[in-house]
């Protein structure tokens, strides 16, 4: 087994773990075994990891480990459904763009380009001004900054297939080219999808954790990692060691984004 093999496996082993424990936590929740993460001011302040208390408290009297465990659902929701936005328009113009040509290409070209130039994290700061704060609203304003990749990807794919003997001999028999796109191109362009949804997913939990941090994103009672970051860094100004607030959702967070990091390596790799 090649070593980009094995980092892809482990990339798989950490992103299932985490795929689980999404799973899990609201029956982990309902049992009893892990505490409602939006309880405020219910146990003391800044205790720092005990039997009772495995990753400690917050400032706001949050189990750190109920905010960290349930940060995990979050951030895949989040994840998900901007990936699936940002792929699922991105792919079809990009057919559409390629294939056609014309005034429709240039002025989707335009338009991805201008959106591309753009910071992901300063886009989405200013979508999710328009749209507020929520985890659906945080998707899609994530997912606007990766439609320009998906339809890059795909259009410069297309247009390189577009001429290819196949693609000539389906015209020559007289399929449409809905046919042509849907039954020749887009099997053969999907291929390199996974690689770039991976890749984007780890940037899109990064991001997440951006919006969070300045207080934007999901709302405040949401478990949410970045959030989480802000209000240890503002217990900071106390002057004492609450390592604990920091160091468990900064890791739980480099972990899950690892996992996503050397899956998509992997896959770019193959």
């Amino acid at each position: 087994m090649t070593l980009t093999r094995r980092f892809w496996w482990i990339g798989v082993g950490i992103s299932a773990f985490f795929a689980v424990l999404a799973i899990t936590t609201p029956f982990l929740q309902t049992l009893g075994l892990l505490r409602d993460p939006s309880l405020f001011l219910d146990f003391p302040i800044h205790v720092p990891p005990s039997a009772e208390f495995w990753f400690g408290t917050d400032q706001q009297g949050h189990d750190v480990l109920a905010r960290v465990v349930g940060g995990v659902g979050v951030a895949w929701q989040v994840m998900l459904l901007a990936m699936a936005l940002s792929a699922g328009i991105g792919v079809p113009l990009g057919l559409i763009s390629g294939y056609g040509g014309g005034w429709l290409d240039r002025g989707l070209v335009l338009v991805m380009d201008a959106l591309y130039t753009l910071p992901g994290l300063l886009l989405a700061i200013t979508i999710t001004f328009i749209v507020g704060p929520g985890v659906v609203n945080a998707a899609i304003a994530l997912s606007v900054s990766y439609v320009p990749q998906y339809f890059r990807l795909v259009r410069n794919q297309v247009m390189a297939l577009k001429n290819t003997p196949l693609i000539e001999a389906a015209r020559a028999v007289g399929a449409s080219p809905w046919r042509i796109v849907g039954r020749y191109l887009a099997p053969t362009v999907l291929r390199s999808i996974p690689a770039i949804l991976t890749l984007n997913a780890a940037d899109a939990i990064l991001t997440l954790a951006g919006l969070g941090f300045l207080g934007l994103g999901v709302p405040e009672r949401v478990p949410e990692w970045g959030h989480d970051l802000k209000q240890a860094l503002d217990a900071f100004g106390s002057g004492e060691a609450i390592w604990w607030t920091t160091l468990f959702p900064g890791a739980t967070m480099t972990l899950m984004v690892t996992g996503l990091s050397l899956m998509g390596e992997g896959l770019n790799r193959e």
